[in-house]
């Protein structure tokens, strides 16, 4: 009688641990990273000044708030093989179109000057300004000459991070 006991409380005890254990990741799941399909990505060279637009294109997937994301960016400056770390954070930028000291972390390589975050002259705007970025949106970001100067061939990667999964979301190498 008492081992019939014993046996019920040591299996009660077990189903209480595994569905506390089973639960638990079940919850982990929601912190899933969106998933982009497809994306693009582009370097223009600006003429006389050694840095660089950066385009990266969002062409297919999820939605996903600005707010939950980073950009990391590894550039080879000056063609010596000196490569900086930069990284846009605390996004949304709210000074409206360009970064400031709070949104940059690490190498400062990026241009912080009016509309650096958008197209300028064009009528779309970049997605680092709004809530959102969604298929079609474009991440718009300038690479200050002088802070880092792209010769042609060197390289610039630039990672979005989902920051509540930490899960590299976007990954271009792109060539200036």
């Amino acid at each position: 009688m008492i081992s019939v006991i014993l046996l019920v409380a040591v299996t009660v005890v077990l189903t209480a641990v595994l569905s506390a254990a089973t639960l638990g990741l079940a919850e982990k799941l929601d912190d899933t990273a969106p998933v982009v399909g497809q994306s693009d990505g582009a370097f223009t060279p600006q003429d006389g000044f050694g840095g660089g637009i950066v385009r990266i294109t969002h062409v297919a997937g999820d939605v996903i708030r600005v707010s939950e994301i980073e950009v990391a960016v590894s550039a080879d400056c000056g063609g010596d093989g000196t490569e900086k770390h930069g990284r846009l954070v605390n996004l949304p930028a709210k000074s409206g179109d360009r970064p400031q000291g709070d949104n940059i972390e690490g190498d400062d390589i990026f241009d912080e000057s009016t509309g650096s975050l958008t197209e300028r002259g064009a009528d779309t705007t970049g997605a680092l300004v709004t809530d959102e970025f969604r298929p079609g949106d474009v991440i718009v970001f300038r690479i200050a000459g002088g802070d880092c100067d792209l010769r042609p061939g060197d390289t610039v990667t630039v990672r979005v991070v989902h920051t509540p999964s930490n899960a590299v979301i976007i990954r271009q190498q792109l060539t200036a």
